[in-house]
Order: structure tokens, then C-alpha cells, then sequence
């Protein structure tokens, strides 16, 4: 790599030095054709890289991990993980790799990583190859995901390779580079405990405070700080998730950050009619992870967590598992807390009220979406005019409009503040027919739909003249909608 290109980005390998028993030192495939797709200039600004260099032949190897600085050391990361509730000792990095760590201007550092680099000693039986619409729909949608500020791993590019890939048809290939505070996930301490290294696990999770939970090192016992924190963290993201009809779909223990950020996003969907069932994920038989799913799911992997901490909880595994159970129990009033908290700011009603007059608003609210099976982000955008005095869109949306006539009167008596309202409830999401326009336009080389949704959502609270068709529930002929995780 040139000199120019060596001082432009410089990269940690932290973790690669730190945690040889979870990292496989690796190279990506060589792509015979690199092609941009998209970049993210806003967060490459922020990492302090150079768009105008990440955009030329020297900057695009960088990206897909063909040429990278001489201190850099890409490796594939070793983690296990419960899939659909079976539990894989040996997952692992089969198509990633993380290139490295680089310092972000408030000090802490960002993972670099790609996806679809080529196979890995842990793709099994995968050609470890990805294709462009799966990779862009993570750029899509993880960059909505930020833009209404929910905690979220972010898309810095997505390069076309070149090269064809086998799946249903022959499709154009294509590399991820995702940025993150870390791809620290329940799996890698499920993986650590897995080998019976208590010496390992405790590094592991020194490493986990050091980057995500300072504060947890000040606390008596710190690793059932650690825990907590987590739980915490997780609490808040998945109610986020849970009030803007997002539905992650594929929910593994794997793909559950210790940061508290939103990772994988391959077979997601925003949801549009309510409803609680609702699955978008092609793999999901079961509706294992469907949207009403998702926080007792949350539960259930931070268990799993729980489980793998518990040698370092307390030498004693029946107090270990008392101090587990307790901080667990922790969960299910913070996720209620924070979802409440949450409805009552997309409603406009302040702090100070009453919960026993807001709380049966909220529950008669949810049953009248859920019955009239309402397109949850419009209804709620269209409530803030009927803060406003001006009730006829969402009354439009629900099946018994003099009942719910009703509930505005009792609601308003509450004076919500619309204009608050506006700035939590989005008029703009990347809708499933969109986000499947725009896929296949760059599939086949067009990317002009791809940057218009990206424009639409990258401001998702702030109505603008001429984007109705971006605010749009998708017509009813385009049906029932099924996501694939590309592999």
C-alpha cells in the first residue's frame, strides 16, 4: 500500500493481538473488479478518513480489504452462538473480517469490518461471498436506523466486486464495510466459557468495560456490573426497536451486541399494517423472532450471557447463579420502562402526568392500531395533527372511528405537544417495497432510487414537499413481503 494510503488510515489490531484464541489472522478475496456502489461521506468525515480518497482505485481496495496499511492485521473473529434456539459452539466470522480498530475524534475506538470478504477457516459449507441488494439493504436500513437515533452499527460502503455469485440466479458480488463500537456479541463470551479458559473469559470481559461500560470498573463487582450494563443497554435498544415497528428477524445470540448497538441486518423489515405476529424473515418457520417477540427474545439471549459470566459473578456457582438471576430479573421493568416512556413522547404527553390516566390511553391506542391493523409509522405521524385540531387522516386509519373519536377527546385533554411529537415520530422510513425498488435498480446498475430513498430517510422527521412517495404504505399488489439473509 502506498505511503499516501498508510497515513491516511491507521489501524489498531487490538483485538487481534489481545484475543489470538478468538482470532484467526486472514485476507479478503481478491475482488477481479472493484466497483463503488455508495459511500457514506458523512461517517467517513466523522472517522476523520478522506471521502476523495476512499473513492479512488487505492481507496476502494482499502474498503474490501485487497490493500491494507503495513500495521494492520485482519482477522476473522471465533464466536459461538444459539440460532433459533440451537446452540452452534463454532460460528464465527465464515464471510467477515475485521480489519482492525481506528480512533474516532471522541477518543474511543470503531471497529472496521467487512462482510462478504470471501470464505473463512469458519464458512463451513458457505462460499463466504455476499451479493449487492442484501448489502445494501444493511446500508439502507442500519443508516435509517441511525438517523432516528437508535443505537445501530453504521455502513461506510458497499463495493461491487466483479465477481458473480451463485444463489437462486447468478448475482453481482459485493463487500459490506460496516463500522462499529465493537463486534463484541453475547456469542463471543458463550464461546469464551466454551473453552473452559476462565483466564480468557476474564480478559474478554475486561475488554468489554474498557470499551463499552467504563463505569462498571468502579462498581464492588465488576463483571455483574458488566452484566447489568448490558442489560440495560439491550432494555433500552430493543424498546427503540419496539416503537418504530422495527423487526430485526433474525435474532440469534450471535447478532446481540455487549454494546447496545443494532447488528446484522439481514432478513429486517419495518413493519407497516400493526401487527404484533408480524415475521419477515424467509428462515422464521416458527415465528421465533416475530416483532412481539423480540423483547422476551432479548431476555432469553441475555441469559445466555448470564450463564457464560457466571465464573466470574462468584467463585461460589450457587451464589454466581443467585447474582445472575437477580440482575435478570432487572429486564423486564426496564424494557417496560423505557417502552412506556417512549409511547408517551410519541403521544406528545409530558413526564409529569399521571401513569394511571396515560397508561390506559396507551393500552386502548395499541388494541385499536392492532384491531384496525393501521400502518404504525403514518398513524402516528398523522397523530400529531390531530394534536394539531386536525383528526381526519388518523381517523381514516382505524375501523371504529367514533370510539377512537373518543379517545382523541380524552387524549387532547391532556394537551400533547405536537410539535414534540414530530420530533420522535417519523414521517419517513425505508418502507419494504422501497427498499426492494432500490435494490434491484442497483442490482442491475442503477443506484439513482437507491440515493432518493437514502435522501428520505437520512432526514426521517422532517416532512418535505415532493417525498409523499417515500411516506407511502406499499400498494397492495406488492403483497406479502419475505426477506433473505443472502448467504
Amino acid at each position: 500500500m502506498s505511503d499516501t494510503a498508510h497515513s491516511t488510515v491507521t489501524f489498531d489490531g487490538r483485538f487481534a493481538r489481545e484475543f489470538k484464541e478468538m482470532a484467526i489472522p486472514w485476507r479478503a478475496e481478491e475482488a477481479p473488479d472493484p466497483r463503488l456502489l455508495v459511500l457514506n461521506e458523512h461517517l467517513a468525515t466523522e472517522l476523520g478518513l478522506d471521502p476523495a480518497f476512499l473513492r479512488s482505485p487505492e481507496g476502494l481496495l482499502l474498503l474490501i480489504g485487497n490493500a491494507v496499511p503495513g500495521e494492520a492485521r485482519p482477522v476473522a473473529q471465533a464466536y459461538a452462538g444459539h440460532q433459533f434456539g440451537w446452540y452452534a459452539p463454532r460460528l464465527g466470522d465464515g464471510r467477515a473480517l475485521l480489519l482492525g480498530e481506528i480512533e474516532h475524534p471522541d477518543g474511543q475506538l470503531r471497529d472496521v469490518h467487512l462482510k462478504g470478504s470471501g470464505r473463512t477457516p469458519f464458512a463451513r459449507n458457505g462460499d463466504g461471498q455476499a451479493v449487492v441488494g442484501p448489502m445494501l439493504r444493511e446500508y439502507i436500513v442500519s443508516e435509517s436506523m441511525h438517523a432516528l437515533n437508535i443505537p445501530t452499527t453504521r455502513s461506510l460502503a458497499v463495493v461491487a466486486t466483479g465477481r458473480s455469485v451463485q444463489r437462486e440466479t447468478l448475482l453481482p458480488g459485493a463487500v459490506l464495510t460496516r463500522v462499529a463500537s465493537s463486534h463484541l456479541r453475547v456469542g463471543s463470551f458463550q464461546y469464551a466459557r466454551s473453552t473452559g479458559d476462565i483466564d480468557l473469559l476474564r480478559r474478554l470481559a475486561e475488554y468489554a468495560i474498557t470499551r463499552h461500560h467504563q463505569a462498571a470498573a468502579e462498581a464492588g463487582n465488576r463483571y455483574l456490573a458488566l452484566l447489568q450494563a448490558v442489560i440495560s443497554a439491550q432494555a433500552s435498544l430493543v424498546a427503540q426497536w419496539m416503537l418504530v415497528g422495527f423487526v430485526h428477524g433474525v435474532m440469534n445470540t450471535d447478532n446481540m451486541t455487549i454494546s447496545g448497538e443494532t447488528i446484522d441486518y439481514g432478513p429486517c423489515a419495518f413493519m407497516e399494517g400493526f401487527d404484533p405476529a408480524a415475521v419477515y424473515s424467509s428462515i422464521d418457520e416458527t415465528g421465533r423472532y416475530a416483532y412481539r417477540n423480540q423483547p422476551v427474545v432479548a431476555e432469553w439471549n441475555l441469559a445466555r450471557l448470564a450463564e457464560s459470566l457466571l465464573p466470574l459473578l462468584h467463585d461460589d456457582e450457587e451464589q454466581a447463579v443467585a447474582l445472575a438471576v437477580e440482575a435478570l430479573s432487572g429486564f423486564r421493568p426496564q424494557y417496560g420502562e423505557a417502552w412506556f416512556a417512549g409511547m408517551k413522547a410519541k403521544l406528545g404527553l409530558g413526564e409529569g402526568l399521571d401513569d394511571e390516566v396515560t397508561s390506559p390511553l396507551v393500552d386502548e391506542l395499541v388494541a385499536s392500531i392492532q384491531e384496525s391493523r393501521a400502518d404504525y409509522t403514518s398513524f402516528f405521524r398523522n397523530l400529531g395533527k390531530a394534536a394539531r385540531g386536525q383528526a381526519e387522516s388518523a381517523l381514516g386509519q382505524v375501523l371504529d372511528p367514533a370510539r377512537f373519536d373518543g379517545w382523541v377527546t380524552r387524549w387532547r385533554a391532556l394537551a400533547p405537544d405536537a410539535d414534540a411529537m414530530d420530533l420522535v415520530n417519523p414521517v419517513y422510513i425505508p418502507r419494504n417495497h422501497l427498499v426492494e425498488d432500490a435494490l434491484a435498480a442497483a442490482t442491475g446498475g442503477n443506484t439513482d432510487p437507491l440515493e432518493r430513498l437514502m435522501d428520505a430517510v437520512a432526514s426521517p422527521f422532517d416532512e418535505r414537499p415532493g417525498l409523499e412517495h417515500y411516506a407511502a404504505a406499499a400498494p397492495e399488489s406488492f403483497g406479502p413481503y419475505r426477506t433473505f439473509c443472502g448467504t
